[in-house]
């Protein structure tokens, strides 16, 4: 895992560091998406295509993952918004 600083400056703006940049192959004028998930916040680039990204997390040092690993971690994930959802909707249904 690496970590990167960044300092907020009185009219909310912040740079995104050199190294961040780079992996991501940001360059003025593209679009960030903000993904707030509890306690975890998410940039995504939104004017990418999912294939022009591939590669960027790559860890030789890392297990490729095994076929059910991978549909584990899609079932819990579509678990998850499933309940997202649904809280979503009780919200809603509450302040109606």
């Amino acid at each position: 895992m690496n970590v990167f600083d960044s300092t907020l400056t009185t009219k909310g703006q912040t740079t995104i560091p050199v190294e961040v940049r780079d992996m991501l192959k940001l360059k003025p004028g593209d679009k960030i998406r903000y993904i707030v998930n509890g306690d975890r916040i998410y940039l995504r680039v939104k004017n990418r295509k999912a294939a022009d990204l591939a590669g960027i997390l790559h860890d030789p040092a890392r297990k490729p993952a095994s076929l059910e690993e991978f549909d584990q971690a899609i079932g819990e994930q579509l678990a998850e918004d499933d309940q997202r959802i649904v809280d979503d909707w009780n919200r809603h249904q509450r302040s109606s």
